[in-house]
């Protein structure tokens, strides 16, 4: 059964830095994409960027409220996915979750494998 583990998370303060792990274990992965979610106090689950692959070549996409300011990678040697987020605002505090979809349902890549969570606090 493939997991999921996130690391990286922690308190940094406004216009810092911070670099999420999501180590994939517990066998090969059959991923069409890999993704990063965000969740804030009382707000509902969003997106933040995902990471797909066709042969080589990888694409990427990230929501607006972070483009040009997070950046999502994989090492395939490593079996990792990474996002790297800089120069980070208070509204970026939220639990950072990662996550694996194994299926594309209508065009879309559904995520079904999701990893517990890491905490991302910034601080004023």
């Amino acid at each position: 059964q493939v997991q999921l583990v996130e690391s990286g998370g922690g308190l940094v303060q406004v216009g810092g830095s911070l670099k999420l792990s999501c180590a994939v274990s517990g066998g090969s992965s059959s991923f069409f994409a890999m993704g990063w979610f965000r969740q804030a106090p009382g707000e509902e689950r969003e997106f933040v960027a995902h990471i797909t692959w066709s042969w080589s070549v990888s694409s990427t996409n990230y929501s607006d409220s972070v483009k040009d300011r997070f950046a999502i990678s994989k090492n395939n040697a490593r079996n990792t996915m990474y996002l790297l987020m800089n120069r980070l605002k208070p509204e970026d505090t939220a639990v950072y979750y990662c996550a694996g979809s194994g299926r594309i349902v209508d065009g879309k890549f559904e995520y079904d494998v999701w990893g517990q969570g890491t905490q991302v606090t910034v601080s004023a």
